[in-house]
């Protein structure tokens, strides 16, 4: 399989400089209403904070890849002599959690790095992150050749599966209304 150059986006987390003000879930909900900014619902944002007040501490976490099956994986991380479950930073909607996935359809959401038209510097989330916690990088890799037709079928078939063909189908025809 051929190799070609492709560029990866990523944010980056300094957890020591965020204090959980949300401006980050405030505009990317915002950015991702429909129209664009009519509204401000915090379960659509593909950025979410993820607190727990006992160990006060603030972790802002962008939304991932879906998957079908559920975390078998319980493992804990020890961060600063403070313990959490693997599950409180995972980026992934799956069907353990309710975390990203779309209000009105249940459909999983996934960090689009705010890509429009005209394309953006960096996402509107670094932008408005009042401490600079998030950091946008890019870089370009080696990769395999761009996602097979098959692979997108797979995907596809599983939400259906998961979701029902009308619900899928509802919400391609809302997004392809979208401006």
């Amino acid at each position: 399989m051929a190799k070609i150059k492709k560029k990866i986006k990523t944010i980056k987390v300094d957890l020591d400089k965020c204090n959980g003000c949300r401006a980050c879930e405030v505009i990317c909900s915002a950015f991702h209403a429909n129209p664009k900014y009519s509204s401000n619902n915090p379960a659509r944002s593909r950025i979410r904070m993820i607190r727990d007040p006992m160990r006060d501490v603030y972790v802002p976490v962008y939304a991932g890849e879906y998957t079908a099956a559920e975390c078998m994986g319980r493992d804990k991380y020890i961060i600063d002599g403070k313990e959490y479950d693997e599950c409180g930073f995972c980026r992934a909607a799956c069907p353990s959690r309710d975390a990203f996935k779309e209000p009105d359809s249940g459909l999983p959401l996934k960090c689009d790095m705010c890509e429009d038209d005209p394309p953006r510097e960096k996402p509107l989330c670094v932008e408005w992150c009042l401490n600079d916690a998030l950091i946008y990088e890019e870089r370009e890799e080696e990769v395999d050749e761009e996602v097979k037709v098959e692979d997108v079928e797979i995907g596809l078939e599983s939400m259906i599966n998961k979701y029902g063909l009308q619900k899928v189908m509802d919400t391609v025809a809302r997004i392809s209304q979208k401006d």
